[in-house]
């Protein structure tokens, strides 16, 4: 066989598999965390459950021209979240913050400035989750114990530190893509075909069609029979472990 046939074949091979792992992100979005070393830390992504139970999310860094809708939407249908607030965010809409701790629902911190927190040292972390906890405190009297790192982004270091503060750090396992400016209909696909027992479901507050998708993804989701309820309802009590190769929180 002639080199260049081998070269066509291996430009094959390639093609081949670059199309397999675009079909299957989804997929591989799950199992990325057995690329994880042993001493490598992860966060909490979903919770293991036999209930019909999950928790929605909304991550707010920037806007709220939304916010006000969504939390007529949530209240139709008479369901409590989690919002995720950048500190920034809250000196710039502090009404806006207390108005969502007002009607109930959880806050949660997503950092003080939105940086990547994966990055930054024990110290830089401290000041970003404790500068935002005091805001939270000021502003609702929530103390706060959930944060999610902007981006999705952390480190040991950052987990490490969290946990340290008394905080269980948070992503997600169902991401709706809102900030994409996806549409409604396509964001209720995304959503309803992933959920599961467990599941943590990530939207933003100012997310361009995210009201119109939340009101028909609640309404799909309460349909079927799950609760919604707040991250910190849908975490485990007593001893667990987070599982490496898939995030979820465990019990021992």
């Amino acid at each position: 066989m002639s080199v260049n046939k081998i070269f066509s074949y291996l430009i094959c091979l390639f093609t081949i598999g670059v199309i397999i792992l675009s079909a299957n992100a989804e997929f591989f979005k799950d199992v990325v965390f057995v690329l994880a070393g042993p001493d490598r830390l992860v966060p909490i992504y979903r919770v293991q459950t036999d209930e019909k139970k999950i928790a929605i999310s909304f991550d707010a860094a920037w806007g709220a021209d939304k916010t006000e809708r969504l939390l007529e939407i949530l209240k139709k249908y008479n369901v409590k979240t989690t919002f995720f607030l950048v500190k920034m965010w809250m000196d710039k809409y502090p009404d806006m913050t207390k108005l969502i701790a007002q009607e109930g629902h959880e806050i949660g911190n997503h950092s003080a400035t939105h940086p990547r927190m994966g990055s930054l040292s024990k110290q830089q972390i401290i000041e970003e989750i404790k500068s935002t906890h005091d805001k939270i405190k000021e502003l609702t009297g929530q103390d706060c114990k959930l944060f999610r790192p902007p981006f999705g982004d952390y480190s040991n270091t950052l987990i490490e530190t969290a946990e340290e503060l008394g905080y269980y750090v948070i992503q997600w396992d169902v991401d709706s893509l809102d900030w994409k400016d996806l549409s409604a209909s396509a964001i209720y696909s995304r959503v309803v075909n992933q959920v599961k027992p467990g599941s943590i479901v990530l939207f933003h507050n100012n997310g361009k069609n995210t009201p119109e998708a939340v009101d028909i993804i609640l309404k799909e989701l309460t349909g079927r029979g799950y609760q919604i309820v707040p991250v910190s309802e849908l975490l485990l009590k007593g001893d667990y472990y987070v599982d490496k190769n898939t995030g979820e929180m465990r019990r021992k």
